[in-house]
């Protein structure tokens, strides 16, 4: 599997999103492109995830573990039509973006930059 977007938490394949760190104490979880309904771009604040280094205030929202998303402004919401939602802070954000892109049918990524809910 080539990978198209790599960085300590995240991955990119030609199959699906890795995201390490998901479940405790260091789960991984997969998401298949063909499970993704929508991905949000959002900007992180002090309540909507910035603070956040693992888990959740919000039963909707999941974030996973990234120690440096503190100093990050850009988070993306994964909708796979379950009832929690994860929140990753890639430290590329543009590089994520292009690569969802790449692998998802239009109009399944949102651009623009929506304050994310509270995590």
């Amino acid at each position: 599997m080539a990978t198209t977007y790599n960085d300590r938490w995240i991955d990119l394949d030609d199959h699906q999103i890795v995201i390490r760190g998901y479940y405790f104490p260091w789960g991984t979880k997969r998401i298949p492109y063909d499970r993704i309904r929508h991905v949000t771009r959002v900007r992180l604040g002090a309540l909507t995830g910035r603070a956040r280094i693992w888990g959740t205030a919000n039963p909707g929202v999941w974030a996973s573990l990234d120690p440096r998303r503190p100093v990050k402004g850009t988070g993306f919401l994964i909708d796979y039509g379950r009832s929690v939602t994860p929140l990753i802070t890639p430290d590329d954000p543009d590089g994520v973006e292009a690569a969802l892109r790449a692998h998802v049918a239009d109009g399944v990524v949102s651009e623009g930059s929506r304050r994310s809910p509270i995590v």
